[in-house]
């Protein structure tokens, strides 16, 4: 029977695709690539069939598996048809692949075609988009600032909407508070660098075709020191593939796997199977390389510090926010916003879905308090106090609010008293018993610049109401303060302060309503960092759930050398680094140092670029220039979209296309490992198909298509692919999720999205650290910390030795007895670049600040010519030059002769970039405010000196870690001068004589 069922298979493949050909003019044109030879059988012979597909037709015919030019032979029946059947168990497949019950024979190239071509007689004939009234079809897709409905005619994009659910979606949940109603807007309130795209996809800086430096020859002189200053000529695709698939075959041969490096940029594009830790760590783990340590680069004071006092390292040291919105609307009297500004920083991915959430909070009477040197947007849209300080001084204010609730016992004394250690120790620092000096308000005066008395008035009125406490990113952590040379300090201080609160009681927690909607966290859909498609165990969240539900061929690196991510420039100059690793598995592994090169390994000779521009998201950035240009560095490749940033120092650049030019997956703020149950930042769990909606502009391809093509000629296309394309990622991607429980696939094309309900009312999530302040077993939704990291039973108490709120932390007793930088005991200890710095602040006296943008996401959607770089309070047009902003106080412009859009020089020993005064009474004097992660890199040369232009502030930054013994980067400890450019003028003419701009 299994005979005849296999017989019957094979005898009705040939003319399944052939009328697939004939209803399908894409599946006709698939079928006339190439011409191809296929046998598919068992390995004895005893049952076979041959196809042969030429012009575009298939035929069957007799041959033998050695006539054929691609062969899929199975071992036995049974096996066969395993992969035969319709709806195949991936799991069955990928044990029968990797244990050689199945071979596929023939070159890679072919094989991988062949068996794309068909999966694509699967798909083909599935409807995507909705046809709309005007002509067009509306698609959808998501991106790092939330879910866009894309309207395409005749093969062009029209325009990109905020995605609005319809009355056939899931209902929004509602909250009760106070004798109010509230319930979100039924749309995604999307940041806007989301709607920048379709300017991004038609930017005039788009890379439409392979390209070579022109000074590079891979077989003779290669001219490294002319890396960025030299010009390119377009090549073909299979030269640029011969190229850098020679180079990585002889840097393997020659050097060993761990000669090439992927340095990457993190949020290039939203979705799970384009992510760099998906179809990127898929393809470098089947080459070999040398990893590039990322340093948790937005969460630097928490995970070096604030995590040593309440553990939550698989968070990062974060605070988790679980239902912390209905919690704060029911209770909270006050939220302090410290270092805090969701409007522009939008808890990362979430646009500006907590906004109403906020004006909901303002509508019921709560205060608003905020802590910070620029009188930021969120300040402008809430009101209430601005309390302004200076950089890198936050502890010290911290530190003073915590002596007030001391001595006049504005604090939660039972709280402290059960369920924290070490108080009295650090009773004593405050009262200053431990070194003479009482932290007062007064003695934070003149570090902070706040006035003793609004200390005073703060520290009584927050002791006396429920506060929440807002910082950082998404108000329960991240950036902000913690960014800086004492941002470990700051982190540490506020942990202990919501300890001296009662952290877990009604209306006392971290949070803004920017974090901990009420939705459902048991519906399951991966997350960008949960692996993908990358079959990586090693550097994702890939073996929590993801590999399980959908089984793929592992992938290892065998290279364990690591290099620093903040100390990779200085790697490749002087030939070593010494960092230390983010683990968030437990408390302890960020203490062990790791060095560069790593015995038994090379050093790194190849630089594999991938992703948007980093430059400008790098402290010290001028030291890439260095690194692209040494003379260790044989060969440079970057993958990219965009002429921008990095793409301008490689030998040689593979055009990549944009998102709505392939096939992805991904559910809005759904991060997956990173930031565990992430989509509580929106109103909706959203699930999006990232349509493939216009074909590919000129020569570009989808990252996954190049990786395919440079493998393939490696003989690991088919390990690569699996024979699936991207779409068919996607598919098995959905599979994989609780989606097909609630929606069909072909509804899911046709449509593109799925709202899941959100959870019933008595089976919301418990308020986070509720559990903890009631002295119960935890109970919100997450698995976190690791069981082995409780020191008493599974589930009770926190990740700590002592079980509780450390006030000084026994891990930190342990481990930094030798560090002076980093006490157990969380003393105050000055920025190293900051106003106490005499004879550096006497050179220079400006404190900067570089934040994120409020209009672009780290690179990805500034300059390139799209509508965010033409936001007047993005960037300034300038002698037809978009030039970055730097917010500058009247005194301080005043004082140097600058007026508002003046060209100024920003300097210091590191660098000088060139940007538009924004004169603002909305920044201290003593303080200048930027913004980090300019795409744009370019150096010129105007009378006699050479400066930046493209806005890349951290030429400027340090790149001294926060404190000994951590990979951590300090971006807001940064001093430098202004004066109006005295170049200017003569910018302006060489501008005009260009032709590129009008006088």
């Amino acid at each position: 029977m299994k005979k005849l069922l296999l017989k019957t298979i094979l005898f009705a493949l040939p003319r399944v695709l052939g009328f697939t050909a004939r209803k399908y003019p894409a599946f006709r044109t698939r079928l006339l690539q190439r011409n191809c030879t296929a046998y598919i059988g068992l390995q004895d012979g005893s049952i076979g069939r041959f196809l042969e597909i030429r012009g575009g037709k298939v035929m069957a015919r007799a041959g033998k598996a050695t006539d054929a030019d691609v062969s899929m032979l199975f071992k036995d029946l049974p096996t066969a048809l395993k992969f035969l059947m319709p709806n195949p168990d991936q799991g069955e497949i990928i044990h029968a692949a990797k244990n050689f019950k199945v071979v596929a024979k023939g070159p890679d190239q072919l094989v991988v075609w062949f068996m794309q071509t068909l999966n694509l007689s699967q798909t083909v004939g599935l409807e995507m988009g909705v046809a709309m009234r005007d002509g067009t079809r509306r698609y959808t897709t998501c991106t790092n600032g939330g879910p866009l409905f894309v309207y395409v005619k005749n093969g062009r994009i029209q325009r990109v909407t905020p995605l609005e659910l319809d009355d056939k979606d899931a209902p929004s949940w509602e909250l009760q508070a106070r004798g109010k109603t509230f319930r979100p807007l039924r749309r995604a309130l999307v940041a806007p660098h989301a709607l920048s795209l379709k300017s991004l996809v038609y930017s005039d800086k788009r890379i439409l075709q392979p390209m070579r430096r022109v000074d590079f020859d891979p077989d003779g002189e290669r001219n490294p020191q002319n890396r960025g200053k030299s010009g390119y000529v377009p090549i073909s695709w299979d030269e640029a593939l011969d190229i850098v698939s020679k180079e990585i075959k002889r840097q393997k041969r020659v050097h060993g796997p761990g000669s090439i490096t992927f340095p990457m940029s993190s949020h290039h594009s939203w979705g799970n199977v384009g992510y760099y830790l998906s179809s990127l760590m898929r393809f470098a783990n089947l080459i070999g390389f040398t990893r590039v340590a990322a340093n948790p680069d937005s969460w630097e004071g928490w995970y070096w510090g604030a995590t040593h006092h309440f553990g939550n390292s698989m968070r990062i040291g974060v605070p988790a926010g679980y239902s912390t919105v209905e919690d704060c609307l029911k209770e909270a009297e006050m939220i302090v916003f410290w270092s805090c500004d969701p409007e522009s920083t939008n808890g990362a991915y979430a646009g500006f879905e907590g906004t109403t959430r906020r004006l909901w909070a303002k509508e019921l009477g709560i205060e608003f308090v905020h802590i910070d040197p620029h009188n930021n947007p969120t300040a402008q849209l809430l009101g209430g106090r601005w309390i302004p300080i200076r950089p890198q001084t936050d502890a010290a204010l911290a530190i003073a609010i915590m002596y007030v609730w001391t001595v006049e016992g504005l604090y939660d004394k039972d709280y402290v008293a059960a369920r924290t250690t070490g108080f009295d120790e650090w009773r004593a620092y405050l009262l200053g018993e431990t070194d003479g000096i009482a932290k007062t308000p007064e003695w934070q005066e003149a570090e902070t610049g706040v006035p003793a008395k609004d200390v005073r008035a703060l520290a009584r009125k927050w002791g006396n109401k429920k506060v929440y406490l807002a910082t950082g990113m998404t108000g329960a952590g991240f950036g902000g303060a913690g960014r800086g040379a004492t941002g470990q300090q700051w982190a540490r201080c506020l942990i202990m302060m919501m300890a001296m609160q009662g952290w877990g009681k009604p209306g006392v927690n971290f949070g803004c309503l920017q974090i901990g909607t009420p939705v459902d966290h048991h519906f399951y859909f991966p997350g960008y960092a949960d692996g993908g498609i990358s079959g990586d165990l090693m550097w994702t969240g890939n073996a929590v759930n993801n590999y399980q539900r959908m089984p793929h061929i592992l992938t290892m690196n065998p290279v364990k050398q690591l290099v620093p991510r903040q100390q990779l420039p200085d790697a490749i100059i002087d030939g070593h680094a010494t960092g230390y690793i983010w683990d968030g598995m437990s408390q302890e592994a960020q203490f062990a140092p790791f060095t560069y090169p790593m015995p038994g390994y090379s050093p790194i000779h190849m630089i594999y670029r991938y992703g948007g521009s980093a430059f400008s998201t790098v402290t010290k950035s001028g030291r890439w220039i260095d690194a692209y240009r040494h003379d260790s560095i044989e060969f440079v490749v970057n993958q990219s979209i965009w002429m921008e940033g990095e793409a301008q120092f490689a030998d040689v650049i593979l055009p990549a296309c944009t998102q709505l030019e392939r096939w992805d997956i991904g559910e809005w703020c759904n991060s997956g490992g990173y930031a565990h149950h992430g989509y509580t930042l929106v109103n909706h769990r959203l699930v999006t198909l990232q349509h493939k909606c216009i074909e590919p502009l000129g020569e570009s391809r989808s990252d996954y298509d190049i990786f395919t093509a440079i493998l393939e000629r490696l003989g690991l296309g088919g390990v690569f692919t699996e024979g699936c394309s991207e779409l068919d990622w996607v598919k098995r991607m959905f599979d994989s999720s609780d989606l097909p429980e609630r929606i069909s696939w072909a509804e899911f094309c046709r449509k593109g999205y799925y709202v899941v309900p959100p959870e019933r009312p008595e089976l919301r999530a418990p308020v986070d650290m509720r559990w903890f302040a009631e002295d119960r077993r935890k109970d919100v939704p997450e698995p976190h910390p690791l069981p082995s990291q409780f020191a008493d039973e599974f589930g009770k108490g926190l990740q700590t030795p002592s079980g509780k709120i450390e006030f000084v932390p026994e891990i930190l007793k342990r481990h930094t007895r030798d560090n002076p930088e980093r006490p157990a005991l969380n003393r105050y200890i000055p920025s190293w670049e900051g106003l106490g710095t005499s004879e550096l602040a006497a050179k220079y006296p400006l404190q900067m600040i570089a934040t994120h943008s409020r209009y672009s996401f780290h690179t990805s959607s500034d300059g390139k010519s799209s509508v965010t770089s033409r936001v007047q309070d993005h960037r300034a047009r300038i002698a037809g030059h978009d030039f970055w902003l730097l917010r500058i106080s009247p005194a301080d412009a005043v004082a140097r002769g600058i007026a508002h859009r003046d060209l100024v020089k920003v300097w210091n020993d590191r660098g000088a970039v060139i940007c538009a005064a924004d004169v603002s009474a909305l920044v201290v004097p003593g303080v200048v405010k930027s913004f980090e992660a300019s795409a744009e890199f370019q150096l010129v040369e105007v009378a006699g000196e050479v400066v930046e232009i493209g806005g890349c502030m951290n030429m400027l930054t340090p790149d001294r870690p926060q404190t000994q013994g951590t990979s951590s980067m300090s971006p807001n400890s940064c001093l430098v001068q202004i004066e109006k450019w005295q170049g200017a003028e003569a910018f302006k003419h060489s501008r005009i004589e260009a032709g590129v701009a009008h006088d």
